[in-house]
């Protein structure tokens, strides 16, 4: 197959002893809470910012267009670049943090990264709550994204170097169920607070996500750390130990030994940002920012941002935008099983090209939908069947992502990197996403206003490049070990050519394609 890998036909090279154990998935379903804090403030700020007590507080220029004082094109009602920065302004902060993160992952341990990041959004969910002025709101966010930025480099290290190899997807997809869950429950919240008519239900909204910040700082306290940064510590008798209880069994010298190995070898490196430029490291290095790029490129955060400000362009009215985001939640949570059901048995490559088509399809039936609609003007009514189409469309293109491009987008870069380069490669891989995730949300109202209905056409031409991506560049992972992964680039068609012959004793020889 073009792009693909070919991997003997008894497997991967070598196959650990050990399997699931209750004490491993304790402390991941825990570590996945990291993601909550992330889905829970992408699902958050999008209700938030269509509430009226809100706008009039902070935005009143917005709210005067939005209940028809100022005349304005349907498109450009919510067109603020202050109310934008409230919702990207999180993620610069995140992109920044994540980079700090990267040495404070590797010096003192996974766990650690997930302390602070929890303590972080904690605070600034508490200044959100109280918030009086735009600073503050600003300010809070900034604190959440500190926190976002240090879990999501972490978290989905953490989940990688504890799985069973053959259990590493599922498991690994627990952080973007977290993240849908976030999602949903911030939908729903958002859904129940709108109706206090005191109009203090965004204070509500906005605080309540120093929940899962809770949770994820007391979940951190007990948390064990990995067998690899136990090792990168400096510690092996521990490690050892360690590994021996998460596998549940006593014969573990083989993959202690290749554990061992891997960090003996990251040790000699002292540099791991000037490391990861060179020529051995570059199919890394190029996964490192093209995955999380086309991952924002696919345009859910349109949906996920900003569904009750999108709904409400589209006609709907208050109430109906933010039960039709709930109804996109629900999808959302549904479709991650999907993807946890499938990314071990059909691998990841399936799922990529599948989901790519699938969002490519009914990102341009939406756009046609509204184009047919409201034209270029944006002035039209909407009925309730028309809405309805829509709302099914987006729902299908919120599917696509969510067993694909949303949990393999965290998943695919987690268990590729070598130890040597992990943390610095993951730094990467989060703040690219978090650069484009903050410039998506920062001009999106801009582009709705601009582009109009052209916007979902945009990024239905970005689902077919990464599609053709991964189809050419990116090998199949399903069931390597990860510290075996040499292999997987080294019999690969493009990026063979790339890694050194002495990268690991045991790669076979290129395959023929």
């Amino acid at each position: 197959m073009a792009g693909g890998v070919i991997i003997s036909s008894s497997g991967p090279s070598k196959q650990y002893p050990g399997g699931m154990t209750m004490f491993v998935f304790t402390a991941i379903f825990v570590a996945a809470w990291g993601g909550l804090i992330f889905g829970y403030d992408i699902g958050i700020s999008g209700g938030v910012t269509s509430m009226h007590p809100f706008l009039r507080k902070f935005f009143p220029s917005v709210y005067k267009k939005e209940i028809g004082i100022q005349d304005t094109n349907q498109y450009c009602k919510f067109n603020s670049e202050i109310l934008t920065l409230f919702t990207s302004s999180l993620y610069l902060a995140a992109l920044v943090s994540s980079l700090v993160a990267s040495s404070m992952t590797r010096k003192f341990g996974r766990k650690i990264s997930m302390l602070i990041g929890g303590a972080v959004f904690l605070v600034g969910a508490a200044l959100n709550a109280v918030a009086q002025n735009v600073a503050m709101l600003i300010i809070g966010r900034l604190l959440l994204g500190v926190g976002v930025g240090f879990a999501n480099q972490s978290v989905p290290l953490y989940l990688s170097e504890m799985a069973p190899y053959n259990y590493r997807g599922v498991l690994n997809i627990f952080f973007q169920l977290m993240i849908t869950i976030g999602i949903l429950v911030a939908n729903l919240v958002n859904y129940g607070s709108d109706k206090i008519k005191a109009g203090w239900g965004w204070r509500l909204s906005l605080g309540l996500a120093a929940v899962p910040a809770f949770f994820i700082v007391v979940g951190a306290f007990f948390l064990p750390d990995t067998p690899n940064s136990i090792i990168e510590r400096n510690q092996p008798d521990l490690a050892k130990k360690m590994l021996k209880k998460i596998r549940g069994i006593e014969d573990v010298d083989e993959e202690f030994s290749d554990l061992v190995a891997a960090s003996e070898a990251s040790n000699k490196i002292q540099d791991p940002w000037r490391r990861i430029l060179t020529r051995k490291y570059r199919p890394h290095l190029v996964m490192s920012i093209l995955i999380p790029f086309f991952q924002q490129f696919t345009g859910i955060n349109v949906v996920m941002f900003y569904a009750p400000v999108l709904f409400k362009t589209l006609g709907f009215g208050n109430n109906a935008s933010l039960f039709s985001s709930v109804i996109t939640g629900v999808v959302n949570v549904v479709a991650t099983f999907v993807s946890m059901y499938f990314v071990d048995r059909r691998g990841r490559r399936f799922l990529l090209l599948e989901g790519g088509i699938q969002m490519c399809i009914f990102q341009m039936a939406v756009g046609i939908l509204i184009g047919v609609k409201f034209g270029t003007d944006g002035v039209a009514t909407i009925g309730s069947g028309y809405a309805a189409i829509v709302v099914i469309c987006i729902c299908i293109f919120v599917a696509g992502f969510a067993w694909s491009w949303g949990p393999l987008g965290w998943l695919v870069p987690s268990e590729i990197f070598p130890l040597e380069i992990r943390s610095a490669a993951q730094s990467i891989n989060v703040s690219v996403n978090m650069f484009f995730t903050f410039l998506i949300a920062q001009v999106f109202l801009q582009m709705l206003c601009h582009f109009k209905f052209g916007l979902f056409f945009f990024f239905a031409a970005f689902t077919v490049i990464m599609s053709i991506f991964v189809y050419f560049f990116l090998p199949e992972t399903k069931g390597i070990p990860i510290e075996e992964m040499w292999g997987v680039w080294k019999q690969h068609k493009y990026w063979g050519k790339f890694i050194p012959d002495d990268v690991m004793a045991d790669v076979e020889k290129p395959a023929k394609y």
